[in-house]
């Protein structure tokens, strides 16, 4: 008898609500909220997660994110490419709450609706970006539905 491995699944369910949208009170922060549900809860959790703009722009910067998305771009009408750009920031912006948010969730979170401050993880992002960076950017091209080569 031969035995086929099972795939692992993944312990959380990670849903993308809504964002980047402005913070209230503070438009130096953007924020995505998530719907969050592991396997072991009754019932799934909203949790917000905030970028600072300065941390935004210290791993735009880092990913050579202008310069990249001008190149990715460069084969869209050019009428179309302020569009384009302002999605793929959007996307970018989510990638980095995601990444934040799985962070967070690594480090055993307690089944609560909550708010990341922008500060939360901030080391640990800068760190998780550069080694994901090409993987985000595969992300960002997908979502646009850009073929970059």
């Amino acid at each position: 008898m031969s035995t086929v491995p099972v795939p692992q699944l993944p312990p959380f369910r990670v849903t993308l609500f809504y964002g980047p949208e402005p913070v209230a009170g503070d438009p130096t922060r953007l924020a995505c909220v998530f719907n969050v549900k592991k396997r072991s809860w009754k019932g799934g959790v909203q949790i917000a997660v905030e970028v600072s703009a300065a941390q935004a722009a210290q791993l735009y910067e880092m990913l050579t994110f202008g310069e990249w998305i001008e190149a990715c771009l460069a084969e869209v009408p050019v009428e179309e490419r302020p569009t384009y750009a302002q999605r793929a920031h959007e996307v970018l912006v989510q990638e980095l709450c995601l990444m934040k948010l799985t962070l967070a969730l690594e480090s055993n979170m307690q089944q609560d609706n909550t708010t990341l401050p922008a500060d939360a993880f901030a080391g640990e992002l800068a760190r998780t970006v550069e080694q994901e960076a090409e993987r985000i950017k595969s992300n960002i091209l997908r979502e646009l539905d850009i073929h970059a080569g």
